[in-house]
């Protein structure tokens, strides 16, 4: 069965990560960057039976490899990107195989200023695919294999599909909670995994906050600074670029352009309010 940590690509789903396999997955909450293998993505290469060889055979792929990897009683933590919308008529997955997801939702205003530095991008073409609702990504394929293929869609259609779904658990947290109220939040999603392993214990509160402090963004950042982070990608130009780069400090009022602003604000008007992004 799966526990999905689900978002839209630079929500935070990394940092999210880093927590929970710190505290789940290390003796006394000190994080390292190998724990982060006990989190691994779904679709990639390494979850798939075969090679992919087109994004049609890739959404036939999604339901059948997580039976030959993730079914059974044994819990698998799996990051992905994708959308719970049906693509080309297939489902991502179902409730025979997902026992819950925790969902991180981003203010897209700060969202999309760390896409165009992520993905080389310009606010505009960044502005473009959050606004699309055809929206794919495939990264780090190799030979034409389709096995990373996911289905994003908007990012208004994409927080729907996760937080409105009936098909299984879903903890909806926001970002930005993990800066202003991070001890609750963490404590949430502690809680939020133990339901539902039905696992009854308490809060190991020393672990807790080793995991907090561990993974703070600054030690984060330090720690691609001087040991690498394979998660890292390269600019146009090849020069190697930091995953962790701003977290908390990305403020969309100083940085991002008014006409993208304004794009985002007309366009998105509906959803900052449903999230209680107003300001």
């Amino acid at each position: 069965m799966i526990i999905w940590i689900s978002s839209y690509p630079k929500s935070g789903n990394t940092y999210l990560r880093s927590f929970i396999s710190s505290y789940f997955f290390s003796k006394k909450g000190k994080f390292d960057f190998d724990l982060l293998l006990n989190i691994l993505q779904f679709p990639s290469i390494k979850f798939s039976k075969k090679k992919i060889s087109s994004e049609a055979e890739a959404c036939q792929s999604w339901i059948y490899n997580q039976q030959q990897f993730f079914s059974g009683d044994k819990l698998h933590f799996i990051k992905t990107h994708s959308s719970l919308n049906q693509y080309r008529g297939y489902n991502f997955t179902n409730k025979n195989l997902s026992l819950g997801a925790i969902y991180i939702v981003r203010d897209p205003r700060n969202l999309i200023t760390s896409m165009t530095n992520h993905y080389s991008l310009s606010y505009e073409q960044a502005y473009l695919k959050i606004i699309n609702e055809k929206q794919t990504l495939l990264e780090k394929s190799t030979d034409g294999d389709y096995s990373n293929f996911t289905f994003l869609g908007s990012w208004s259609d994409h927080y729907k599909s996760w937080k409105n779904t009936n098909e299984f658990k879903t903890l909806f947290i926001k970002y930005e909670e993990l800066e202003n109220n991070r001890l609750e939040t963490f404590k949430k999603i502690i809680n939020f995994i133990n339901s539902l392993k039905q696992d009854k214990s308490s809060i190991n509160e020393k672990k807790l906050i080793n995991s907090i402090n561990s993974t703070n963004f600054s030690n984060l950042r330090n720690k691609e600074e001087n040991e690498g982070f394979e998660e890292s990608v390269y600019s146009n130009s090849g020069e190697k670029k930091r995953f962790f780069n701003l977290g908390f400090n990305n403020r969309w009022q100083k940085i991002l352009p008014k006409n993208i602003l304004y794009k985002l604000n007309k366009n998105l008007q509906n959803d900052l309010n449903d999230l209680g992004y107003n300001s």
